[in-house]
């Protein structure tokens, strides 16, 4: 599967085609353009100050935080902010896939 994968040859066309086609689409674009109007921030419609126009992270992710708010409740209870409790879990489940995909070998 690797082989069909991976041909540098290939991978070099499709970089050059796709190279191509972005500079086809960026050429077709107005070439007096010069802002002015369409370059000001708007919000909900009116114009507003650039410093309003912050909206931080978690207004963005707002509905998603909302949505899944049991699943974030719980994972906030499991971390604790030390780096040595992440450590231990990395080290934790990284011995855990090591001794399944052992296991797994042995068992073939």
């Amino acid at each position: 599967m690797y082989e069909i994968a991976w041909q540098p040859i290939i991978w070099i066309i499709s970089f050059v085609v796709i190279a191509i086609v972005a500079y086809i689409i960026r050429a077709s674009g107005k070439a007096d353009y010069k802002g002015g109007e369409q370059e000001k921030p708007f919000l909900s419609g009116n114009e507003a100050p650039k410093e309003e126009m912050h909206i931080g992270g978690s207004n963005i992710y707002w509905g998603f935080l909302h949505s899944l708010e049991g699943y974030y409740n719980s994972m906030k209870k499991m971390h604790s902010g030390i780096i040595n409790d992440y450590v231990s879990w990395f080290v934790l489940i990284t011995a855990i896939i090591f001794i399944s995909l052992f296991l797994m070998e042995v068992i073939k």
